[in-house]
This record gives C-alpha cells, sequence and structure tokens, in this order.
C-alpha cells in the first residue's frame, strides 16, 4: 500500500510539473508583442502560485479534514520565507540562464537538503542514499551539459546560488516539523503557502511591481491564462509535493521533482524535433537507474 502510493505522489509531481515546467520557460523566457517585450514581474507570478496553492490546500482541509495541528508557528513563518525566497530566485535567474543552464545547477538540490536536514533537523541517511542521490544529479548534468562558448558568471549564477542554499534551508525546516510534530501535508502545503503569499505580498507592494505587472497585463493580456494555468499545475502538483515530504520526507521529494526537471527536458527535446546524443542517452539510462536504486535500497 506505502509503494502503491509514493507511485500515485510521483505520477501527480511528474505530470503537473512538467507541464508547470513548460510554462514557466514559456512565460518567462517568451517574448510578447511586437517589440517583444519580456516579462519581468517575478515575485508577482510567485505570488500567484502561492495564493492558488494556499486556496486548493484550504480547500482539500474542508473537504477532508486532519485534525489538529501541533506544529509551530515558527516553522511555517521560516518554511514561508524560505520557499518564497528560493523559488524568485530561482525565477530571476531564468532572466540571465538558460533553462537546461538553470536545470543543471537546481539538480544539486539534494545536496544542501542533505547538509542541512542532517545539521538543523536532526536526520540521518545511510551512506548508500548519498551514492544514489549522486547518480542521479550526475546523470541529470551529464544530459543537460551543453558544449558552449566560455561562460561568464553573473546575476544569474548568484541567484542560483541563493536558491540552493534557501532550498537547503527549506528541506531542514521540513525535516525538523515532520520529526517533531508529524505535520500533515496540507497544513504544511497551506501554511507554508499562507506565509509565502504574505512575504511576497509586501515585497511586491514595497518594490512597486504590482503596478508594471497591471500595465503589462493591460499590454499583453494572453499572459492571465499562461499564468493561471501554470498557477493550478504548481498548486495540484505541490499536493502531491507537501504529501510526499509528509510521508516520505523531502530528501525522496526532491529526487523526484528533479527528476521531472529531466523529463521536462526530454519532452522538450521531443516536441520541438531535437535529436538526443549518445551522451544524453547514456545520461537517460544513469538516472533511470539511480532513481531505482534510491526507491528499492536508498531508505
Amino acid at each position: 500500500m506505502r509503494d502503491q502510493k509514493f507511485l500515485v505522489y510521483a505520477a501527480g509531481i511528474f505530470v503537473c510539473h512538467i507541464v508547470y515546467g513548460l510554462l514557466q520557460e514559456l512565460t518567462i523566457k517568451g517574448t510578447y508583442g511586437p517589440e517583444k517585450e519580456e516579462f519581468e514581474s517575478m515575485i508577482v507570478l510567485v505570488f500567484v502560485q502561492c495564493m492558488v496553492s494556499y486556496i486548493f490546500a484550504k480547500v482539500s482541509m474542508v473537504v477532508k479534514p486532519n485534525g489538529e495541528d501541533p506544529t509551530r508557528t515558527v516553522f511555517y513563518v521560516c518554511a514561508g520565507l524560505a520557499y518564497s525566497g528560493a523559488t524568485v530566485c530561482s525565477f530571476m535567474s531564468l532572466q540571465w540562464l538558460s533553462y537546461p543552464a538553470q536545470v543543471i545547477a537546481k539538480s544539486a538540490k539534494p545536496v544542501p537538503i542533505m547538509v542541512l536536514s542532517v545539521l538543523f533537523g536532526k536526520k540521518t541517511y545511510p551512506w548508500r542514499q548519498y551514492f544514489f542521490v549522486s547518480v542521479v544529479v550526475a546523470g541529470i548534468i551529464m544530459f543537460t551539459y551543453k558544449d558552449s562558448k566560455k561562460t561568464v558568471y553573473g546575476w544569474g549564477e548568484l541567484f542560483l546560488i541563493a536558491s540552493l542554499c534557501l532550498d537547503g534551508l527549506l528541506g531542514a525546516v521540513e525535516e525538523r516539523m515532520r520529526s517533531e510534530s508529524e505535520t500533515k501535508s496540507r497544513y504544511m502545503m497551506a501554511s507554508t503557502n499562507k506565509w509565502s503569499t504574505v512575504f511576497l505580498g509586501i515585497a511586491m507592494c514595497l518594490t512597486m511591481e504590482v503596478v508594471d505587472f497591471y500595465d503589462f497585463v493591460n499590454r499583453h493580456p494572453r499572459i492571465i491564462w499562461q499564468i493561471a494555468v501554470l498557477s493550478i499545475a504548481n498548486a495540484v502538483g505541490q499536493f502531491f509535493v507537501f504529501a510526499t515530504i509528509s510521508e516520505f520526507g523531502p530528501l525522496l521529494c526532491v529526487v523526484i521533482t528533479t527528476s521531472r526537471k529531466f523529463f521536462t527536458i526530454l519532452g522538450s527535446v521531443f516536441i520541438f524535433g531535437n535529436s538526443l546524443s549518445l551522451r544524453q542517452w547514456i545520461a537517460t539510462a544513469v538516472v533511470f537507474v539511480g532513481l531505482a536504486l534510491d526507491t528499492m535500497y536508498g531508505a
């Protein structure tokens, strides 16, 4: 029964987040109108996502109550701050970096999760789990790596580093909630998004980004539909993410979400007719082997 539940959660994460990933790239990397404007209101975009996810979680709690939540508020505040910051930084990096370049860096997400969960989350992992996660990360990096000209590092890389650090902090906080309070997934999802919405709402008002967003929507109203579908896919995907974190832990959740990025890129390859090199096919096999080993022997 537990294995079946894990497969359902993993499938939900894959489907929703593949749709989310493709729309994210279309929204942020796309151009709008004859003047080829770019969308830059990242704080507002994440605010809308978090608000939709919060509403989705609250509705699910009304439909199926979970009882009292014993989790301390300070954990949710920290989780909301870390989650909102990590997501905004990740989106901001796409203004300077390509989507594959972002995936290369974000595929290292399990590393800060494991380190900070051990240091602050009172979590221990068997040595083989470190190895299996490393195999998955290596496979994704191998797949997305492209031979290119000399890279100049700048704002994009700095935003990704900040995002990874905040991802690690978020994972540690979630592990602490899970170990101390056995926090239910829907409480975790609702409260994390509630506090994220609060912080992002303050930020978008202070920066006046909400005004820029309003003007952009008036010029390019089609973006509303992109953001709406993107936010709904994210909300449903988050439901499965928080359920996985609550029942299986953040590291296993990261293995799934990191791997779905691989499949997002793989889907893009087939959708746009790009061919895979031998190295990329080998990377595909490496990722599947790493996931299979972690699922069967990692815990």
